[in-house]
């Protein structure tokens, strides 16, 4: 397959997608097969509602064009070059995650060995399979497997802090690239309009919070009137309906007064003064800050620990509600991705 094919394939699938998405087709094949694959995706795993599958294949629609792949594509040098057996393990914390690193290894041309997510394992193999019915050229460039990984070239392996360590120590004598555990971040200078701080709450819900994008920590001025915040969340109320997020957010308010926690409480979700980045389902860190150039320093300092922040100042790279929206350029953990299979 050229490059052209692969982008042509991969720009079909995100017709296919599309079509699904306007419910311009709800009768097709691959219509009928994908909505099937979503009803058992959360029963598979109930942190997948079909509004949040839905929202991702969205993304992922919006994402596959020509246009959009090949404006992606120009600046590397993607020449002929050997074809490697790439090994990526996935996580499985929001719907197809995984998506980006199997969509980097197959445009290049190189084999994607996937290991799955026993929490993910059926929509990617979904999209694998109309891959290779788009072009049967993929049929040989895909592999899913729950055993040892076969012999591989390098592996893109993505965990939590500990798994890492232990990626680290497995894969020294392969090229790799371990991710580990990163967060978001919200910058507020009680200027935002109520749409803006509206757009916020999809950073913060959003795949009820699971994805290293979505916003977990406020940074917010001594005198910030947090009622403006909650005004805006309000639209998201309904969150508190969903079994798993009520459960979360019920415990973790039971342990913080249990243990005499200074809470800000509006019924669904619970803001707590923390200097931690990382904070649990159903809660929000928030931290005041005196100097905005400050906190810059500060942040800058912990970069390894922040996967993306959001706000209206001059070092924030990602406008409001568009955290989970990311352009293909946008590599997790600020690590190309594409570059690294070209060098490796």
């Amino acid at each position: 397959m050229t490059l052209d094919d692969r982008i042509n394939t991969f720009s079909e699938l995100g017709l296919y997608l599309q079509n699904y998405t306007d419910s311009k087709d709800l009768s097709s094949n691959f219509s009928q097969k994908l909505t099937n694959i979503i009803r058992q995706a959360e029963i598979q795993n109930a942190w997948f509602t079909q509004d949040q599958v839905h929202l991702s294949i969205a993304a992922w629609a919006k994402a596959l064009t020509k246009k959009q792949l090949r404006n992606w594509l120009t600046p590397y040098k993607i020449s002929a070059m050997p074809k490697k057996d790439v090994a990526v393990i996935m996580a499985g914390n929001i719907p197809l995650v995984g998506f980006h690193d199997f969509l980097c290894v197959l445009i290049l041309g190189h084999k994607v060995i996937g290991k799955l997510s026993s929490n993910d394992n059926l929509l990617l193999p979904f999209m694998a399979e109309e891959l290779i019915k788009i072009h049967p050229g993929f049929e040989d460039k895909i592999v899913f497997t729950n055993d040892r990984l076969p012999k591989f070239d390098s592996v893109i392996a993505t965990g939590s802090n500990n798994t890492a360590r232990y990626f680290e120590y497995y894969f020294k004598d392969k090229p790799h690239i371990i991710r580990k555990n990163r967060n978001s971040l919200a910058i507020l200078n009680g200027t935002e309009s109520k749409t803006e701080l509206e757009a916020l709450g999809e950073d913060v819900f959003r795949y009820f919070g699971l994805g290293c994008r979505n916003v977990s920590k406020l940074f917010i001025p001594e005198d910030y009137d947090v009622d403006d915040f909650f005004k805006a969340m309000f639209k998201f109320k309904d969150y508190i309906h969903h079994h798993k997020y009520a459960n979360n957010y019920d415990y973790n308010k039971a342990v913080y007064l249990m243990s005499s926690v200074k809470l800000l409480d509006n019924g669904f979700l619970l803001l707590k003064e923390d200097k931690q980045f990382s904070s649990p389902i159903g809660t929000l860190f928030y931290e005041k800050y005196t100097s905005i150039k400050e906190l810059e320093i500060t942040l800058r300092e912990r970069h390894e620990e922040i996967q993306c922040t959001v706000g209206n100042e001059d070092f924030t790279e990602v406008n409001f509600g568009q955290t989970q929206n990311p352009k293909l350029s946008d590599y997790a953990d600020g690590v190309d991705t594409l570059e690294f299979l070209i060098q490796h």
